[in-house]
């Protein structure tokens, strides 16, 4: 059996640089237990797979689809990245003529749509709430100054936002251990941790920055993240007294996000993508 994969680099115009994802499109249903071995062979933070829902879809032409992701180790229940790359490869590759696709996801239908040179998520807002978990948060940043911590209990990601005396050079220079983190949370309430500093909202820079961390799910740094900006989204927008923000996550591969926060409880997501690799599965 032979499967179309692609790797698309996500959030991002340029090749190496944002978030890698592999999207794999199923022509007929995959034994279960070959998504996990695909996205472990594939060892990339996320590895997608767009199903079609009925007989006599097709890629080019239809505008609905399944889509789970994998990282080497689980599958989880959201991750914006990875969708924009699957829309990525429906869009410019298989030059799916649709203006608007809908994904059927474990998040419900996720909707992807092409605004001038950016895919435009539409993903679930999740709100975070304040939080106190000391251990924890010492075993991720040590010394430095914490000035807000908020928990999301939908996505179980707990948000730290460092000092607004720090940079996002100070976030970006951050060291971290990822059995620290496993050491110090086992309780399973945690599954991915958001590291945030304000950014300059004066003139055109970042409303605010981040670094992201799931050891929980075999991934130590997650490059640039949509499904962490679900709740930064919600976060900032709050703090800030804005709907329309510019966010960039500050790994060494780094990523910018046109953020849109709605009315309806949602919020829309912008990046750019790069297909830097097409290829087929031999299974």
């Amino acid at each position: 059996m032979q499967i179309p994969v692609f790797t698309v680099d996500a959030f991002t115009n340029r090749p190496f640089s944002g978030n890698p994802a592999a999207v794999c499109l199923l022509e007929n249903d995959l034994d279960e237990d070959l998504h996990q071995k695909i996205a472990t062979e594939m060892n990339l933070s996320e590895t997608a797979f767009i199903r079609k829902l009925k007989p006599g879809d097709d890629f080019t032409k239809s505008s609905c689809f399944g889509l789970r992701w994998f990282t080497p180790a689980n599958e989880v229940p959201l991750c914006g990245h990875a969708t924009l790359a699957s829309a990525a490869v429906l869009f410019h590759v298989q030059k799916n003529t649709n203006p608007v696709l809908t994904f059927v996801t474990l998040s419900g239908e996720l909707k992807a749509r092409q605004v001038k040179d950016h895919i435009v998520l539409d993903l679930p807002l999740y709100t975070a709430y304040p939080q106190v978990s000391q251990n924890f948060i010492h075993a991720a940043v040590g010394d430095m100054i914490v000035q807000d911590v908020r928990y999301s209990p939908d996505m179980k990601k707990l948000l730290v936002r460092l000092s607004d005396t720090y940079e996002s050079s100070v976030l970006e220079d951050l060291k971290v251990s990822a059995q620290r983190f496993l050491s110090a949370e086992k309780t399973g309430k945690v599954k991915g941790l958001i590291l945030t500093v304000k950014g300059n909202s004066s003139g055109k820079g970042h409303d605010f920055y981040s670094r992201y961390f799931a050891p929980w799910y075999g991934v130590l740094e997650d490059p640039v993240t949509g499904s962490a900006h679900a709740v930064l989204s919600s976060y900032w927008s709050e703090q800030l007294g804005k709907k329309e923000m510019l966010a960039f996550q500050c790994s060494r591969r780094g990523g910018e996000l046109k953020i849109s926060v709605r009315s309806d409880g949602r919020v829309d997501i912008a990046g750019q993508t790069a297909v830097v690799l097409k290829g087929n599965l031999t299974l």
